[in-house]
């Protein structure tokens, strides 16, 4: 009877998330897509790159806490509060520091380009608005991610609408740039509120929480880097190596890869507190939740991979046109690194469950390390084509051949054979 209300509880969770996240997915598409037509290509460009630049810094700002959150509300739901005020106000400074850094940077590097500075700092902002957003692991602790589901459509639809607005009335980038801030600080005032509403604990801060909160997070952090860097590279050594028309038939094949990246985090999402509930009363029950999590996982990413693979060229033809038919080739090599790369996103709760965060930044410097080596030897050959292979190849290397060769990992790789083979899982 428990473990069918558990069940219903994932079910229900990443039901939520899922139907919320598809209809922001389709805004945003069509969001990305009207802004790249009327601004152009320079000062599409430059709003691009202030979200690079933000992109980079995240893992920073956030702290690694993305990762430990939930974990920590599991283990001491006496002290959310403490341990949420905690989180927010350590992000918060090191969110400033960020943006701060982001302006500094722009100003060095950038000192003839004005609005492009303006454009980063402003974008930047973001930052600030997503510490405070970090009281949603409170809500995904509780199973209530609906709330969260909800208020994060409700903001970006509102915000789209702002875009737009932008957009078709001057196309001010300034403000358009304060789109993501303004998105994140609606989200998480929302979130606030119905946070006190369930008459969730009193936020505050002690320098005790802080200093264990930052142990704990630090390895997520500089592993959150480390994937930041894996996740570039081959962008960034595309357009140095066979320039700008390249890298865009490149995208266009990886946002077509990823279309459905928000109902695997869902699901991922929704099964965290489920296995670190099963952690602290069974090791095995653990085991059994966390193989559950990967069949669930690997089979559907499988299934999504054979249909993107058949159906490429129509996806390729409707979303961006005949122009960038040539992404056809790409998308049906690159889409198959997805299964891959769902199971190391899973593989983190595993991770911190058994307390071996050490082997993340690890796992994901090696990562980096062949990328870098894989796309420096096949772009010349194979071009667009070997960078999407060494996606293939480095995804598959970072989350299942380095569970063998590391000694600490085998355990993690035996549930892993156990959710290919099915067994005992339900």
């Amino acid at each position: 009877m428990l473990q069918k209300l558990i069940k219903n509880r994932i079910a229900n969770n990443a039901a939520w998330i899922i139907i919320c996240k598809g209809i922001q997915a389709v805004l945003g598409l069509a969001i990305t897509m009207l802004t790249a037509r009327l601004y152009g290509p320079e000062n599409y460009g430059a709003i691009s790159y202030a979200a690079s630049l933000t992109l980079f810094v995240t893992p920073i700002a956030q702290l690694g806490f993305t990762s430990t959150l939930v974990g920590e509300l599991v283990a001491h739901p006496s002290d959310e509060g403490e341990i949420l005020g905690s989180a927010i106000v350590s992000s918060l400074i090191s969110g400033a520091l960020c943006v701060l850094g982001i302006w500094t940077f722009t100003r060095l590097t950038l000192p003839d380009e004005p609005t492009t500075i303006l454009v980063c700092a402003l974008y930047s902002l973001s930052l600030l608005a997503q510490s405070v957003e970090l009281i949603q692991y409170w809500f995904q602790a509780k199973l209530l991610s609906k709330y969260v589901a909800v208020l994060t459509l409700m903001a970006y639809a509102l915000v789209s609408v702002y875009q737009l607005i932008v957009l078709l009335t001057g196309k001010n980038m300034a403000l358009y740039a304060l789109s993501k801030g303004i998105e994140y600080a609606m989200i998480a005032v929302g979130l606030l509120v119905v946070f006190r509403r369930l008459n969730g604990g009193r936020l505050r801060a002690s320098l005790r929480r802080c200093r264990s909160l930052l142990r704990q997070g630090g390895f997520y952090m500089l592993s959150g880097l480390m994937v930041v860097l894996l996740g570039q590279t081959d962008r960034i050594m595309i357009v140095n190596m066979l320039g700008e028309r390249e890298m865009g038939l490149y995208s266009a094949a990886v946002v077509c890869a990823n279309l459905a990246e928000f109902v695997f985090l869902a699901i991922i999402d929704s099964f965290r507190p489920v296995i670190l509930e099963a952690r602290q009363r069974k090791a095995e029950e653990c085991e059994t939740q966390m193989a559950r999590l990967y069949a669930i996982v690997i089979y559907l990413a499988l299934l999504q991979s054979i249909f993107i693979a058949i159906m490429a060229k129509p996806i390729i033809a409707i979303m961006y046109g005949f122009a960038y038919n040539e992404s056809v080739k790409i998308l049906r090599l690159l889409v198959w690194y997805t299964a891959f790369s769902y199971i190391g996103s899973a593989r983190t709760i595993w991770i911190y469950a058994e307390g071996r965060q050490r082997l993340l930044c690890l796992m994901n410097f090696l990562g980096a390390l062949v990328n870098i080596c894989l796309n420096w030897i096949l772009i010349p050959i194979w071009g667009v084509s070997g960078a999407a292979f060494a996606s293939l190849v480095t995804q598959a290397f970072t989350n299942v051949i380095l569970g063998w060769i590391l000694p600490a990992m085998r355990r993690n790789n035996a549930i892993l054979t156990r959710a290919v083979r099915l067994q005992g899982l339900w």
